[in-house]
């Protein structure tokens, strides 16, 4: 029995044979996919639970090879209505900035190589002058993202001595950044001081002695602690750090540019205030409030920046010259306490809920009779959050399409949505499947449209 069932798996050489040839998959990734998929028959051979005939088995495998000729990384309509999804990608990119970086990045670029005078360049220099302009700050400096910016920081500041913060800023964004361990890997010494809830100046005072690296200041950019608290303010820490010597780090986290409140969105701590208050040195994310690309920003002091590019990490932890086209693009769409529509993170954040329900209504309109009452879609007013701990106790309101079907599990639903030839990514709740409004691109809108009549 068990021979007879081994006797109907094929040979890898056999199903790449029988793949069209139009295939475009490349012969050693699609003879991996064959393996990984023989070893399933095999072993439900093994178990003598094969109940697949050899040609069966044959089809089933070249279909699911054939799956893999189109780019893993897809574009996709974010209906969950978090702008800043970490999943989708965090900041999305529009369509002006990317071509404006497509059309620079072809075939080579001055990358370091300086035009005028025909010598190496710094490839840094092409976003840090305009970075520094828009936040006040006298230098800058890029890395990939921002716990590399925390990392480098503070190794390059504190390696071998203390770092002192305050119990109560002790974040972890996502599962992978927590900032202990950031100090830990920095090769420094943390040092806390004050509790979870409250922490005083003397706390801080009673921590200095002549090992003391550097003061850390962590903004609680994405939970909030409320009640019987207190806090040592940056203007007091700033204080504190001139009287001793000692450097003060901001992390923010998301990072500001502008006030936020201008475009009708939660208030947010700017970089410029915080530089303002004399802070040496703040770290930020480039894929969050500012709308770039993955990118952590360090900016502050020249003396201090100075020292931090001189650090050999620096150099593993660079950007490219994609990531610096797309982040001096985004920075272009900044002017003062303003930003254009070409960011589209803002253009999006920003956008009037009264405008998500009448587009809403248009798509309702648009759509079959039969289709909205099969699908029980009605259009409601609902709530989101800016996502990636941006803006975290803030309900930003939006619109959201509800579907309620009559004769199909939201779970399927969902699944037939984010499986489509048009991916969209929706949500359920109270056993309705929603989608938000808030994060789709305007013109993504007939795509939608088409995804949910082939539902």
């Amino acid at each position: 029995m068990l021979e007879n069932q081994l006797k109907q798996i094929p040979s890898v050489s056999e199903i790449i044979q029988e793949l069209p040839i139009e295939c475009s998959i490349p012969r050693p990734y699609a003879i991996a996919l064959i393996q990984k998929h023989l070893v399933k028959f095999r072993n439900l051979a093994q178990q003598q639970q094969l109940d697949s005939i050899r040609s069966e088995i044959v089809r089933n495998i070249i279909t699911a090879v054939l799956a893999h000729q189109q780019p893993n990384l897809k574009n996709v309509i974010n209906g969950t209505g978090v702008v800043l999804h970490t999943g989708l990608g965090r900041a999305p990119i529009g369509h002006t900035v990317l071509e404006s970086v497509l059309k620079r990045l072809t075939g080579y670029v001055n990358l370091e190589f300086d035009l005028p005078s025909g010598n190496r360049g710094e490839r840094i220099d092409h976003v840090a002058p305009l970075l520094s302009a828009l936040v006040g700050a006298e230098d800058s400096l890029v890395v990939n993202n921002n716990a590399a910016a925390v990392l480098l920081t503070l190794n390059s500041l504190a390696e071998g001595r203390e770092v002192i913060v305050s119990r109560g800023q002790e974040v972890e964004i996502g599962g992978s950044f927590r900032i202990p361990d950031v100090i830990i890997k920095s090769n420094c010494t943390m040092v806390e001081v004050g509790t979870t809830n409250r922490t005083h100046l003397k706390d801080y005072t009673g921590a200095i002695n002549e090992n003391t690296a550097v003061l850390l200041w962590a903004h609680t950019s994405n939970y909030v602690v409320k009640g019987f608290t207190a806090e040592v303010s940056l203007d007091e820490l700033v204080k504190l750090g001139k009287k001793h010597g000692i450097p003060v780090i901001a992390d923010l986290g998301s990072g500001a540019l502008l006030d936020l409140q201008t475009s009708g969105l939660p208030a947010e701590l700017q970089v410029s205030e915080v530089l303002n208050k004399g802070v040496d040195i703040v770290t930020f994310s480039g894929d969050k409030l500012l709308g770039g690309p993955q990118a952590g920003l360090i900016t502050g002091s020249k003396n201090i920046l100075d020292k931090i590019h001189a650090n050999p990490i620096y150099r593993a932890v660079r950007c490219d010259k994609f990531i610096l086209a797309l982040l001096e693009e985004t920075l272009r769409t900044y002017d003062g306490n303003a930003v254009n529509d070409n960011n589209l993170t803002h253009a999006l954040l920003s956008t009037p809920p009264e405008i998500l329900m009448k587009r809403g209504q248009e798509i309702l309109n648009t759509l079959p009779e039969e289709t909205l009452k099969v699908l029980g879609i009605v259009l409601m007013p609902s709530q989101v959050e800016a996502g990636s701990g941006s803006l975290p106790v803030a309900d930003i309101p939006s619109a959201a399409l509800c579907f309620n079907p009559k004769n199909l599990k939201v779970t399927e639903l969902a699944r037939r949505f984010r499986t489509g030839s048009e991916p969209v990514i929706g949500y359920i709740r109270n056993q309705k499947f929603h989608i938000d409004l808030k994060a789709i691109v305007p013109d993504q809108l007939p795509r939608l449209v088409a995804a949910i009549k082939n539902i």
